[in-house]
């Protein structure tokens, strides 16, 4: 009996354990210290993000979601992803079949799980990206300039922030495009392997 506690006890010593799991709000989502928590009146977060200098982008979550918890244990835990993110972009969480007030660009007032069934929202994360001056009188939806649904990788993840910042979205440039050519600029500077 000693020598399988022994024998367990080094086991114990050497093992590599997960990094601790993001911090989890009252409402069951994983939250990020350095999201912004607003009123939720869309024109009012997309003008507070310019005054920033920042942009506006919403992601909705839900309780439970594995591919949520994936985003925030390792994307957003991330520091290039996070540091990126913060420097760019004023992101505000919103759940899925949640009940806080929503004011939308188009005046109406819903609730969270009422605004992600208007705008047409089912997977989560989404995040949702918004214009620099908010448009009068169309909904999240119509005024969005991307959207991503979906979990999704490191460099994809990040490469959407960047397309999004630089305004990939009103040049010619496809996003599928600009994210190969950026993998394909960071394979040639060694920072990827062919498979990744």
């Amino acid at each position: 009996m000693l020598k399988f506690v022994f024998v367990t006890c080094l086991f114990l010593a050497g093992a590599v354990w997960p990094a601790a799991s993001a911090e989890i709000g009252e409402d069951g989502l994983h939250k990020e210290d350095w999201f912004t928590i607003t009123f939720r009146d869309i024109a009012e977060d997309i003008a507070d993000a310019k005054a920033q200098g920042k942009r506006l982008a919403i992601t909705f979550e839900q309780r439970g979601c594995i591919y949520c918890r994936e985003m925030h244990e390792k994307i957003l835990a991330d520091p290039e992803v996070r540091d990126y993110i913060e420097t760019n972009f004023m992101l505000v969480q919103y759940n899925m079949f949640g009940d806080e007030e929503v004011t939308d660009l188009d005046g109406e007032t819903l609730t969270e799980k009422s605004a992600a069934r208007k705008w047409g929202y089912v997977f989560t994360p989404t995040i949702v990206f918004l214009p620099e001056d908010a448009p009068e009188g169309v909904s999240v939806a119509k005024a969005a300039v991307a959207t991503m649904p979906g979990a999704f990788g490191k460099w994809t993840f990040l490469n959407m922030f960047r397309w999004v910042k630089e305004k990939g979205y009103e040049g010619e440039e496809h996003f599928q495009i600009y994210h190969a050519r950026i993998i394909q600029q960071l394979r040639d500077e060694g920072r990827l392997g062919q498979g990744e």
